[in-house]
């Protein structure tokens, strides 16, 4: 079953994408997430461009950046900051499990939606708030995105940038914010378990800082035994082991070799890629040579692969029982077998009936996928949930009217 999260009711009062994407891993494990939006415009990644991805040239009827964010959950629009919305969220908020926000805390508190507030609405709420640097601390109040708060500040971008490189390392779209929701998806399941134990409703607090921090703990962690930057690294393409690094083929691809035993595995493999001479060369064997002599093993490797184009070098490897993997571009994982047999991604039919595919989130539970799901429309479910909170017609149309729903 993918639904272990059946019956969960989650309210979620976040935009862009770290923390929404944490709602949309709990909407795929079976939460009902609801995502309160403003009305004067909603959660503004829905108008966000990516790579001057705007919308043109594709028929698809959908923001890529949303789906992946929030599929699968059920969009309100409400004026919280309106007596009249306020009053709608607070009925929201009382029959929910977990109260999930990006807000930062002094904006909370100019809400009104402090711990304490929350509480008085459902004591038994668990309260998850996901920021850029923590929900303590002088910069508790700054705001955050991955690139600044996760890549920068954590250090990810220096631990990771070759040292001969004009310019730091760059990531793409959201690559801190998703690693970052599913941590605090899944330290949410823990609450509900606990909740479930205990009775306790925990806080759960997690940050981009935090999950960068963690993304690079090696690094973290030497620089303070050793008393050095990062662990050391050489130039761009160079690694300490040259059976650990990677290799262009003649046109033009790359291959990841992740020998890490190499003494187990070269020989083998030199066989393989049809130089058995290198398996009996005393600069490269056992591993201290091989590691002594990096440089000219590199070369070697290096001159090899760049002889065949990569399919050459997937036949030849196929068998091969150390780690390897082809440098795939994107494109090419949409129609990966592995990908496919184990339904990472989903397949969603948007409002002109074209089929378009998300990434889900990536734990599975008795080996069944998610089913898919798209991101609802600005303030579509409104009324439903409105309905489902015990509200009349007549009441909604006079909150409709008086802006303080959509």
């Amino acid at each position: 079953m993918s639904g272990l999260l059946n019956g969960v009711k989650v309210v979620e009062l976040a935009s862009w994408t770290y923390v929404p994407s944490a709602g949309a891993a709990l909407a795929d494990w079976g939460a009902d997430v609801i995502k309160v939006e403003d009305t004067r415009g909603g959660d503004p990644c829905r108008n966000l461009v990516v790579g001057g991805l705007d919308g043109t040239g594709t028929p698809v009827q959908a923001n890529f950046m949303m789906e992946i964010g929030n599929h699968g959950k059920r969009s309100v629009g409400i004026d919280i900051k309106s007596e009249q919305g306020r009053a709608i969220f607070g009925k929201l908020i009382a029959d929910a499990d977990v109260f999930l926000t990006n807000w930062l805390p002094a904006v909370l508190e100019r809400a009104g939606l402090t711990v304490e507030t929350i509480r008085e609405f459902n004591p038994r709420i668990i309260i998850a708030r996901g920021s850029g640097h923590g929900s303590r601390g002088p910069h508790k109040d700054r705001g955050g995105f991955d690139g600044a708060s996760y890549t920068a500040r954590a250090g990810v971008a220096y631990a990771l940038t070759p040292t001969n490189a004009e310019f730091p390392m760059a990531q793409g779209p959201a690559f801190g914010d998703l690693q970052g929701g599913i941590t605090l998806a899944g330290g949410i399941s823990a609450a509900l378990f606990a909740r479930e134990r205990t009775g306790h409703a925990a806080i759960v607090d997690s940050s981009l800082l935090a999950q960068g921090m963690w993304a690079v703990a090696p690094d973290i962690a030497a620089a303070d035994y050793y008393d050095i930057d990062r662990i050391p690294a050489g130039e761009a393409g160079t690694a300490l082991n040259p059976a650990v690094n990677r290799y262009r083929t003649r046109d033009n691809r790359w291959v990841q070799m992740m020998l890490l035993q190499a003494d187990r595995y070269w020989a083998g493999f030199c066989e393989r890629i049809g130089r058995a001479d290198l398996a009996t060369d005393e600069r490269f064997v056992p591993l201290a040579n091989l590691v002594a002599n990096t440089e000219a093993a590199t070369i070697e490797l290096r001159k090899t692969f760049a002889e065949h184009d990569l399919e050459h070098w997937q036949k030849a490897l196929v068998d091969e029982p150390g780690v390897w993997a082809t440098i795939a571009s994107p494109q090419e994982v949409l129609d990966d077998p592995q990908v496919t047999a184990n339904g990472y991604l989903m397949t969603v039919t948007d409002s002109a009936g074209n089929d378009y595919r998300t990434v889900t989130a990536p734990v599975q539970f008795d080996e069944t996928p998610a089913p898919p799901t798209r991101a609802p429309e600005y303030g579509e479910h409104t009324e439903t949930v409105l309905l489902e909170l015990g509200m009349e017609w007549d009441d909604i149309i006079a909150a409709k009217e008086s802006g303080a729903i959509l």
